[in-house]
């Protein structure tokens, strides 16, 4: 039977039938250039939002505005109701414990075991060490990891390092999962398990997410497939279906030029989508 990640628990003060995040009218300028340029969209509870534009057009600036590790020059962002552009640090840092973020490069510790890497937020949040080894376990069970365990990272390929990453983020079980190009510098054939687990993330404990991509294969397997908890695969919606829980959001030159559903943008009229998407 596999293994599951259960739902996790609402996050403190926030509703459940309001938005996970909310952009409003967002911007950000490095130096003198702008990075993002009054950036608008809101994620509701369950919803996976994919991020697609061509490089260099503010995607991980937007996912790193998100989880509060940059705060934007003008505008609002809500993340569980909260407005985190003016929150705290100390109350952004608890904020975050209900935040799941997978790096573009996975960002592990080379010096720490796969067990200490997945486990680091829990020895910040002081949990023991029993309880902690074993939500380690389910984790990496999950991304069918257990066997690594006590290995490093730079005794891992670059596929497993990125699943040792998604385990880290999920171990929490947190209410919002951002992954900021999970499957970037990987083959095809990697990329696909790295999008199967996001699949079974998505199918499993239903997370909202954000997740940013440069293949446009990996945007469209997301939204066509769903996991298959008897096979313990991803599978083919079936008859054309697509999953309605998933939209598109389309940054080019730091604007948002399309929010919307699968079906909205694959029959889009508009030039430049249709010249991107090809």
């Amino acid at each position: 039977m596999p293994q599951t990640i259960t739902t996790p628990e609402p996050v403190p003060a926030g509703a459940a039938d309001q938005p996970v995040v909310v952009f409003d009218n967002v911007s950000i300028t490095f130096e003198t250039r702008p990075v993002l340029d009054g950036v608008s969209f809101t994620v509701q509870p369950g919803e996976t939002r994919i991020i697609l534009g061509p490089a260099g057009c503010g995607k991980s600036v937007l996912m790193k505005l998100a989880n509060g590790l940059l705060r934007p020059d003008a505008g609002s962002i809500r993340v569980f109701g909260h407005q985190i552009n003016t929150m705290p640090d100390r109350e952004l840092y608890s904020l975050r414990a209900h935040i799941g973020m997978v790096f573009q490069e996975s960002a592990l510790f080379d010096s720490l075991s796969v067990e200490d890497n997945v486990a680091y937020r829990l020895h910040e949040e002081h949990v023991p060490e029993a309880d902690a080894h074993e939500r380690v376990v389910e984790a990496l069970k999950f991304v069918e990891l257990e066997q690594a365990i006590a290995k490093f990272p730079p005794e891992l390929s670059g596929g497993m390092r990125r699943r040792v990453s998604i385990a880290r983020a999920i171990i929490s079980k947190p209410s919002l999962i951002l992954y900021d190009s999970p499957t970037a510098g990987l083959d095809p054939i990697t990329s696909t398990t790295i999008i199967e687990l996001v699949v079974k993330q998505r199918d499993v404990s239903h997370t909202t997410s954000l997740l940013i991509t440069h293949r446009l294969q990996d945007a469209f397997t997301l939204a066509t497939h769903r996991y298959n908890s008897m096979t313990g695969h991803m599978e083919l919606i079936p008859n054309g279906g697509i999953d309605p829980g998933m939209r598109f959001l389309v940054l080019n030159e730091g604007r948002v030029v399309f929010d919307g559903t699968t079906h909205e943008l694959v029959h889009t009229s508009d030039p430049w989508l249709r010249d991107y998407l090809s």
